[in-house]
């Protein structure tokens, strides 16, 4: 059995592949939805509403949504924009 030698440098490489790899994961999880259109059970239990809430949001038209055969969808990158425009930033 042949032995092998690990260097400093060996391992600080491998620190910086297993970093890489961890923040693609990290990417892709963190963009949890990959989708462009949602449909309401998605869009529910990402916000955490319930499906009177959602009502809410469709009927006073804080969140625009496309109605096609009776489903209803949702754009992701719209419910985004709504979370921006309503952000309340603190100034203290």
């Amino acid at each position: 059995m042949a032995a092998t030698i690990i260097t400093t440098e060996d391992l600080q490489e491998f620190k910086m592949e297993l970093l890489d790899d961890i923040k693609k994961l990290l990417n892709n999880q963190s963009g949890q939805v990959a989708k462009k259109w949602l449909k309401s059970p998605e869009v529910r239990d990402l916000l955490g509403i319930s499906p009177g809430t959602l009502q809410n949001l469709r009927i006073n038209g804080t969140l625009p949504y496309t109605k096609i055969g009776g489903v209803l969808y949702y754009d992701y990158q719209e419910i985004v924009k709504v979370f921006e425009k309503n952000k309340i930033l603190n100034k203290f």
